[in-house]
């Protein structure tokens, strides 16, 4: 007898989690205070190559602070794909500074080198890849790049929490790198986010921002906000944290089963030397996108996600003209099947089964 929906995503949230918040609860203690302290710590130590890390509300305050402390501001252009949850542009756009929207590349989702070349103005303040769906950006030829034009280089790591690249973990590229804890990424605090940076001015600003622009109570030293994390968020944070490792191998386990047992479908691209955390395990159809995954839906109770259908260029907020055929191509016929640490044997059969079925057919 069939189990029920398979959900595109399923938030894990045990035991550990609610004792962790129930601790802080007790403790009377509940905005940032020494769980956010720790956290971030314990960050900086499992993903962060030593670099520090600096916990905010959410991913997109994160964005924002990350980009401010890092100088931008209006005049100035940041080269962003479009191929990506609006967040990215959005924290451009919110300094003052143009976000200018360049292609990806068809393998594995992310800038396209080459079309940024041909993008940089002398406008251009820097350069922000994303690591889509958990694939690390090309960044030694973005850092090429951005040194021979004597560029910045930033890092939207909100789906890559433990990807690498070569070596080096995403979130160790750039000047700052931003990793999101919503609660669908692979791992969560419920919601905030992460600034990384190895440069202690960023980092000092970064705090100065998050705090109302303070570092000791009332000495306000520039004009902040309030992005802080509460202790709260940060104690489900560290749980997580520390499942991270298992839940990122399961991840990746079945992603080999998928890419083993799928057919009639584009599976995902891996770069020599990268470490795919696979937040999305993002396929490519042939035919009707939409009509495939109302078909997995309604024919196979199996959920699937659409990431990105309108692309950055094309939302009302901010209506480019831009020619981005890569990126066209993508939101037009990609769909991301259910990956997370959730699923059983009996789950990746069903979702082959119905995968195969339906390419065979033709959706």
């Amino acid at each position: 007898m069939s189990k029920g929906f398979i959900p595109a995503a399923k938030p894990i949230v045990g035991q550990g989690e609610r004792d962790a918040v129930d601790a802080v609860l007790r403790s009377g203690m509940l905005a940032q205070g020494a769980e956010v302290a720790a956290f971030e710590q314990e960050f900086t130590q499992v993903l962060l190559d030593g670099r520090a890390a600096v916990a905010v509300n959410s991913g997109t305050a994160g964005l924002h602070l990350g980009l401010l402390a890092a100088g931008v501001g209006p005049g100035d252009e940041v080269i962003v794909p479009s191929f990506t949850f609006a967040a990215t542009a959005n924290a451009v756009a919110l300094t003052g500074a143009t976000p200018v929207f360049a292609d990806i590349e068809p393998r594995h989702y992310c800038l396209d080198p080459g079309h940024v070349s041909g993008l940089i103005t002398e406008r251009t303040k820097a350069i922000m890849p994303v690591h889509l769906y958990g694939h690390p950006a090309n960044m030694p030829a973005l850092r090429e790049l951005a040194e021979r034009h004597g560029l910045a280089l930033y890092e939207d790591a909100a789906q890559a929490h433990g990807a690498a690249l070569d070596g080096t973990p995403a979130g160790a590229f750039g000047t700052f790198a931003m990793f999101s804890l919503y609660p669908t990424k692979n791992m969560t605090s419920g919601e905030g986010g992460i600034v990384a940076t190895a440069d202690a001015e960023v980092e000092r600003t970064l705090r100065l921002l998050r705090n109302q622009g303070m570092q000791r109570q009332y000495e306000n030293e520039i004009v902040g906000f309030n992005a802080r994390m509460t202790d709260l968020h940060a104690a489900i944070g560290r749980v997580q944290l520390a499942r991270l490792g298992e839940w990122t191998r399961i991840r990746q386990a079945n992603a080999r089963f998928f890419d083993r047992n799928l057919d009639g479908v584009g599976v995902p691209a891996v770069a020599d030397g990268a470490v795919h955390v696979y937040h999305q395990y993002t396929i490519t159809v042939a035919d009707d996108r939409d009509r495939f995954v109302a078909a997995l839906k309604e024919e196979h109770q199996i959920g699937a996600g659409v990431y990105y259908p309108i692309p950055n260029h094309r939302l009302p907020s901010f209506a480019r003209t831009d020619d981005l055929p890569n990126t066209e191509q993508a939101a037009r016929t990609v769909l991301s099947l259910p990956v997370h640490p959730s699923l059983d044997d009996e789950d990746r059969e069903r979702i082959v089964t119905a995968v195969n079925t339906l390419a065979k057919a033709g959706a």
